[in-house]
């Protein structure tokens, strides 16, 4: 049996972490964290973590190679201090986007970040909707892989909306949308979605799937530019959608976004608060549910050695 839990925060998303605690009525960790003049960064612990069972929140959110460094240095830290295992939080996982070697000379930059937390002395990571699934098997290590789907599925459920489609936004994400049409008991699109090289221009011609007269909801594991989502959402109002709803897990919302989003026939966007979602990038549309039970339950069940699986079971 593991010694005492514990749970630390970078500061990425320390609110997140606050919550973390919360629901497992635990103390957040005592340390440390700062930058030097000359731009390095230091980290201490304040506290014995001597044998114990530590837990490091730190998602990817700006400055993201500053957060990546202070998560490499906390977790070695950490490890000579003693402690038992260390368990990298990360709901949403740096550089998940460049999980393959789809362009001449380029990096699989998501490998590289997991050799670098195994380097580190990481033996666990927890992370939610990961961009691409087989960034798991990146890993030598454990990863947990969760899901939003549940927190979405109930609120949508409360919702109780009529005539209710789920549509992916292209043929990547038809396996996530068949998952919300399972949860929620409803038919299900696909939109036909092309990108133009690395920029942020989508091209979208076809819907596969009835969505004339009924209410739709969009559904991703991030929103970045908004490029794509805004540009379904205009693709579903010209095939005659009633009603445009989104539920994307991690609300990157860089640049223009939220402008796009709010200028868009996208009645409600609902989010995580996977990374923190700064007020100025709020507005009327926007709606941010806490993944802090999802994980709480998560670092619970691997604290006590129960399955986690038991947290996708519940309906």
């Amino acid at each position: 049996m593991l010694n005492e839990l514990k749970i630390f925060s970078g500061r990425a998303h320390p609110e997140l972490a606050r919550e973390i605690c919360s629901v497992l009525q635990v103390e957040i960790g005592r340390s440390e964290i700062i930058k030097f003049t000359n731009d390095n960064s230091f980290v201490r612990i304040y506290e014995s973590v001597r044998e114990a069972d530590v837990y490091v929140v730190q998602p990817s959110c700006e400055p993201v190679n500053d957060g990546i460094v202070e998560l490499l240095i906390m977790v070695d830290a950490l490890r000579r201090a003693s402690v038992k295992r260390i368990t990298a939080v990360l709901p949403y996982f740096p550089y998940g986007r460049s999980d393959k070697k789809d362009q001449p000379r380029i990096s699989i930059t998501a490998r590289l970040m997991a050799d670098l937390l195994e380097v580190a002395g990481v033996d666990r990571v927890l992370s939610v909707d990961l961009h691409a699934p087989q960034i798991q098997g990146f890993f030598k290590i454990p990863v947990d892989h969760l899901t939003a789907i549940p927190i979405f599925a109930a609120y949508f459920q409360e919702k109780n909306l009529s005539d209710l489609v789920i549509v992916a936004p292209d043929a990547g994400r038809a396996k996530m949308a068949r998952q919300y049409a399972r949860r929620l008991n409803c038919p299900m699109a696909i939109i036909d979605k092309r990108r133009v090289a690395n920029e942020e221009k989508v091209v979208m011609e076809s819907v596969m799937g009835d969505v004339e007269g009924k209410r739709c909801l969009l559904v991703d594991d991030e929103i970045s530019s908004g490029a794509s989502i805004v540009a379904a959402a205009n693709t579903l109002e010209k095939f005659g959608a009633a009603e445009i709803y989104a539920a994307i897990t991690h609300p990157i919302l860089s640049g223009m976004a939220p402008q796009r989003i709010a200028s868009s026939p996208i009645k409600e966007l609902v989010v995580t608060n996977s990374v923190p979602v700064p007020e100025e990038k709020r507005n009327g549309k926007i709606k941010v549910l806490s993944i802090a039970p999802l994980l709480g339950e998560a670092i619970w069940c691997i604290h006590n050695g129960v399955s986690v699986s038991k947290v996708f079971e519940k309906e």
